[in-house]
């Protein structure tokens, strides 16, 4: 009896050093943002933020990372934009779990992804440039995350809807996709499931856009772009080793509007309305309505691009700003599993930001 007593101080003792996690924040955006406001929940509790960085200024004094309006000082104060400082931070915490969260969309810093993973530090994104950009990045990211730390990439698709977690347990478990269907973007999902012809898609896409559903310049949404990183996230997960000029992209945006200045294409929006009013009628006339989908075979050939689907098609029936990932599989043949909910949104997406660091301990 003596002796087990004698044991449990040193458990406890080791569980509570395992379950602290240090952590830098780089991006205080939007994204960044909402996870500011989770950490000061009961949540983030055992979570030591110890750096915080927007694209110019960062902070890495324990007084006024603690600061309620973090990200607003960032916005004004603090010194200046250094990697290597932010990193000595963590490198100086005695937390046992040590942790870079990217919450912002740089090609640059997801290019380093790999390189911190070999390093030892953990790394959790909601930035899709790496895994969904070329496929030489991907297979970096796949040897680093074999010799080094873990990736947490949940918020990089579906906003942390379960879609990634699911179909690599399906994989573990020996079931193979088949195809992959749906709408991947909460930004198109809300403009067509609004678009019905009563009122030009200018004036909806117009109103979209101040209500925060789609980017500041809707072309990184319009371009398809994003689906199509999204698309090649799931399809690698899936064993697919898809190059990223083997997905078809279908633009929304016409070409005499894609390399002008942003505040030169808001002016010129009602140029997308003759278009697409015409293909919302021609489905009209057909019983169908139109919805941005993704698409891949088994064969692994890949579309992005806006089709005709019938009413009685999943996609139609979504609502807001909903993403829907329909899997067919050797062993969900007959029906596809469906994984559907809202696909954007700071607060979900900086949910699946802290839950996969709390996965980690």
């Amino acid at each position: 009896m003596s002796a087990v007593l004698a044991e449990a101080p040193a458990r406890q003792t080791a569980q509570t050093t395992k379950s602290e996690v240090a952590l830098v924040l780089l991006g205080t955006g939007v994204v960044g943002g909402a996870f500011l406001k989770l950490l000061c929940t009961p949540a983030g509790s055992r979570l030591h933020l110890v750096g915080a960085a927007n694209s110019r200024k960062q902070q890495t004094e324990a007084t006024q990372l603690a600061a309620r309006d973090l990200r607003e000082r960032l916005k004004r104060e603090g010194a200046a934009r250094d990697d290597a400082a932010l990193l000595d931070a963590l490198d100086a915490h005695q937390a046992t779990l040590k942790v870079i969260v990217d919450a912002t969309a740089s090609i640059e810093l997801a290019s380093r992804h790999s390189e911190w993973l070999a390093r030892g530090y953990h790394v959790v994104t909601a930035n899709k440039s790496l895994a969904g950009g070329q496929l030489s990045g991907w297979r970096a990211l796949q040897a680093a995350r074999a010799a080094g730390g873990r990736y947490g990439d949940s918020a990089t698709v579906g906003a942390g809807l379960p879609v990634l977690s699911t179909l690599r347990r399906l994989c573990d478990c020996g079931d193979s996709l088949l195809t992959l269907e749906g709408v991947f973007s909460g930004s198109l999902s809300y403009l067509f499931n609004q678009y019905d012809g009563s009122r030009p898609f200018s004036a909806l896409l117009r109103e979209a856009r101040k209500l925060g559903y789609t980017e500041p310049d809707p072309r990184a949404d319009l371009s398809g772009e994003d689906v199509a990183r999204k698309l090649l996230i799931l399809a690698r997960n899936a064993g697919f080793a898809l190059g990223s000029d083997e997905v078809v992209v279908e633009s929304l945006v016409p070409e005499a509007l894609r390399d002008i200045a942003t505040e030169a294409f808001l002016d010129r929006l009602e140029e997308l309305d003759e278009p697409l009013a015409t293909l919302h009628e021609e489905a009209r006339v057909r019983g169908n309505v139109l919805r941005f989908l993704a698409r891949i075979n088994q064969r692994g050939r890949a579309r992005v691009g806006l089709t005709e689907v019938p009413l009685t098609h999943p996609a139609a029936r979504l609502y807001g700003t909903d993403n829907q990932f329909a899997l067919t599989t050797t062993r969900y043949h007959t029906q596809p599993l469906v994984i559907q909910g809202p696909g954007a949104g700071p607060e979900v997406t900086a949910q699946a930001l802290l839950g996969d660091i709390l996965a980690l301990s």
